[in-house]
């Protein structure tokens, strides 16, 4: 069912909100006469944070328009006649609204259809189908719902108590009055002849005794009046500090807890309306108690009676300045992080939001906020409260920015599109750290009041931890320290405290998050996937899963040490994997064509069960970011003997020149895809097409051979029906290897390119000399 057409059945409350989304911004009229064409708009594709997609968001903006005349062309009759005038003015209204802005009409619709989803979403989840129990998300809210209902009930109820208390005080007040004035004629009956004055003082003496007995009475009932609103405050301001603790120390910090690990792959943390709609609310509640506490201290200044509600009321009004001052303090937060690895000299983005500054009216004098850097030491010692000075580590370009409130949104948020960190000031580092390991962050602070100046705020919020960099080198090591940070930090720590080893187990979730993220795909890392990695990272052979649940890796074994025999760290490895997966190999890994994780043993033992001329890929064990494709076939030294065959790894540059699918294409000794898929099947869609003709003569510089090369000498172990087809500085095209050993071959069985291209290379070189006409088939060059 459409978006809308949900939409329309929500009942009560959630209807309530639903409208209260639309506006002159953006009728609601619009949204029900194109709602098939707007849910079917690609919103989400455009950021309305960045400048540079204006272009896009004009586009649709003029299709809207065009939409809205071409509907209101079409009503005929009648009724249809009121509605093609009003389309027609919310065409002209909405080009004059947007036409300079269209980005702000991208935010509100995607506002609006954000929030129209969540309604629906948690109206459909209240109960299941079969009017089951509502699952733990939708019990979430609705309990805080709920809390929100009993505060404003509680408060509600304190405000008429309120009320009652200052009639009460009113009526108490005139009759105080009264005591006054006969009080007063008593004192004039001194001019009176004794006879009038007997008679008229018995009475008006008569009257002040019931006046000031009845003052005496209600001078109690007052002060239990204002004793019994002052306990009712202190219980609603329990459950207020309580609600405010569910939502900013649960709900506030699992938001940033997900957007913590969206920074290593995770899904985006969303909610953030929903979160700022719960803190709108608290703001609502808050400030309407802190009004009634200051009436009920305006009414006993009004009113002194000596009584233990003074007390009281000093108390609430502590409590009342803290609940508002953790609110306001709180929901300053990053919407958008700076990037954790962040190159000197190089443009960078971040989005400051106060999730309550729309509701407390900041915006009307807009406050403006600051960015620096600072070290991890200074990040300590500004959370210790600690008097830093607000020294900086380095200098950010464009580092001041005017926070901008969206009506249509209702958000306040400030948009650092354009800062760039000029210079870095490192610290002395310690013992094995390099500069890659030391964290920075990037501090955001701003100053504003609120209340008509009666309450000054100074705010500060911390970025995730930040690895500078100067040069491109240097990102897969920095990008180790923010993948362990972001997987294994604990809330509300000490900057940047991180544990120094963890359980593989867990290190094996952190990768998988990374690589599927990386993948942009569902196939993660499989079981097998990860013993594999288990066994490159501790050196073991042990093929059971079990064996590596309670080891610990540390931090030196996954980006310090170097793994046995090889010059990379098992990070680096498995980074360098998931960069060539991620620039060239990508569809192929998420059509399953690539097994990947597989040692030289593995493969072969899966290879040799299978018929000739079956291969597979695998990720090298000795390259970084490289990956061979092993096959089996006869043993060309031994008849009837067959053997697994290894190509030289191929790596970036490899498919930078050609790409995999057509490098398989061209090697016609390979049939089968492990297990016994037809490699057409599986790579032909990935085929460059055939070349089309010569252009003014030329073709491309490309050179095939179409001649099988001449059969192998005995005891050169190399194997190849039809050699790749390579531009001329290719590298690797003819590079084999076999699984056995052999003086020309390295350590790890892989060929000396010098040696064994020779035969090649002189090939090639002959090719070269023959005549144009015989190379090309007659045609032009």
């Amino acid at each position: 069912m459409a978006l809308w057409a949900q939409a329309q059945q929500l009942q009560g409350e959630a209807l309530h909100r639903m409208q209260s989304l639309y506006g002159q911004h953006f009728p609601i009229e619009v949204r029900h006469y194109l709602a098939q064409w707007i849910e079917a708009q690609p919103w989400d594709a455009v950021d309305p944070e960045n400048t540079q997609e204006e272009f896009k968001a004009k586009r649709l903006l003029d299709s809207l328009i065009q939409e809205l005349q071409k509907r209101a062309e079409h009503q005929v009759g009648e009724d249809g006649f009121l509605l093609k005038i009003k389309l027609g003015h919310y065409a002209t209204q909405l080009k004059s609204t947007y036409d300079r802005c269209p980005l702000e009409l991208v935010r509100s619709i995607k506002h609006i259809l954000y929030n129209e989803e969540r309604l629906v979403q948690e109206a459909m989840n209240v109960t299941s189908p079969a009017g089951g129990t509502i699952d733990g998300t939708s019990q979430k809210y609705q309990q805080i719902n709920q809390t929100f209902e009993e505060l404003r009930v509680m408060t509600q109820d304190t405000e008429n108590d309120l009320r009652k208390l200052q009639h009460s005080q009113e009526y108490f007040i005139i009759q105080y009055q009264e005591s006054l004035r006969i009080q007063a004629q008593i004192n004039s009956l001194a001019n009176l002849p004794p006879t009038e004055r007997v008679q008229r003082e018995s009475s008006l003496q008569s009257k002040r005794a019931t006046v000031e007995a009845w003052l005496t009475r209600e001078a109690n009932t007052l002060l239990k009046y204002r004793q019994d609103l002052a306990e009712k405050m202190q219980k609603t301001l329990a459950s207020l500090r309580k609600q405010q603790t569910v939502i900013l120390d649960d709900e506030l910090i699992q938001w940033k807890r997900r957007q913590q690990l969206a920074g290593n792959g995770g899904p985006q943390e969303g909610g953030l309306d929903i979160l700022q709609s719960w803190c709108e609310k608290l703001a609502d509640t808050i400030w309407q108690n802190r009004q009634q506490i200051r009436r009920v201290e305006h009414l006993t200044q009004q009113l002194p009676i000596p009584g233990p509600t003074e007390e009281l009321l000093s108390e609430l009004n502590t409590t009342i300045t803290d609940i508002i001052s953790t609110l306001v303090t709180s929901t300053f937060i990053i919407e958008k992080q700076p990037p954790q690895v962040l190159k000197t000299q190089t443009k960078f983005a971040a989005t400051v939001r106060f999730l309550v500054g729309g509701k407390l009216n900041v915006h009307m004098n807009p406050p403006q906020v600051k960015a620096i850097i600072i070290s991890e030491q200074q990040a300590k010692a500004l959370v210790k409260n600690e008097n830093t000075r607000n020294d900086s580590s380095g200098d950010i370009l464009n580092n001041n920015c005017v926070m901008e409130y969206h009506q249509t949104t209702g958000t306040l948020s400030a948009h650092f599109r354009n800062m760039s960190l000029k210079r870095i000031k490192r610290s002395d580092r310690r013992g094995a750290e390099s500069v890659t390991e030391e964290k920075f962050t990037v501090l955001f602070e701003s100053q504003f009041t609120v209340g008509g100046n009666e309450l000054v705020f100074h705010v500060k919020t911390l970025s995730l931890p930040v690895v500078v960099i100067v040069h491109g080198s240097q990102d897969n090591n920095a990008t180790a320290t923010v993948l362990w940070d972001n997987a294994f930090s604990e809330p509300g720590r000490v900057p940047f405290v991180v544990p120094d080893k963890v359980l593989w187990p867990q290190l094996c979730e952190a990768l998988n998050m990374k690589y599927k993220a990386e993948m942009q795909s569902n196939r993660g890392l499989s079981e097998e996937n990860l013993v594999f990695l288990a066994q490159k990272a501790f050196s073991n052979c042990s093929n059971n899963p079990e064996d590596y649940r309670s080891m610990t890796m540390t931090w030196s074994q996954f980006n310090r040490e170097n793994l046995p025999g090889r010059t990379f760290t098992f990070w680096q490895w498995f980074d360098g994997v998931m960069e060539l997966m991620k620039r060239h190999l990508r569809a192929h890994w998420n059509d399953g064509a690539i097994l990947g994780f597989v040692n030289k043993q593995q493969a072969q033992d899966m290879l040799m069960s299978k018929p000739n001329r079956t291969f597979l890929l695998r990720f090298s064990d000795s390259e970084i970011g490289g990956i061979t494709i092993a096959w089996v076939a006869e043993n060309p030294n031994k008849a009837g003997e067959r053997m697994v065959w290894n190509l030289m790894p191929f790596t970036t540059k490899d498919f930078t020149i050609r790409s995999l699918a057509d490098r398989i294409s061209d090697l016609n000794h390979l049939h089968f895809l492990y297990p016994s898929q037809p490699k057409d099947e599986v790579f032909s869609r990935y085929y460059s097409p055939p070349h089309s003709k010569p252009v003014d003569g030329y073709v491309k510089p490309e050179i095939n051979f179409t001649s099988t090369p001449p059969d192998p000498s005995p005891g050169t172990p190399s194997f190849v029906d039809q050699a790749v087809s390579p531009t001329v500085n290719q590298p690797h095209a003819f590079n084999l290897y076999s699984g056995m050993s052999d003086s020309m071959m390295d350590p790890d069985g892989e060929f000396d390119l010098e040696v064994e291209t020779m035969d090649m290379a002189r090939q090639v070189e002959e090719f070269l000399r023959q005549p144009i006409e015989n190379r090309w088939g007659g045609q032009q060059s």
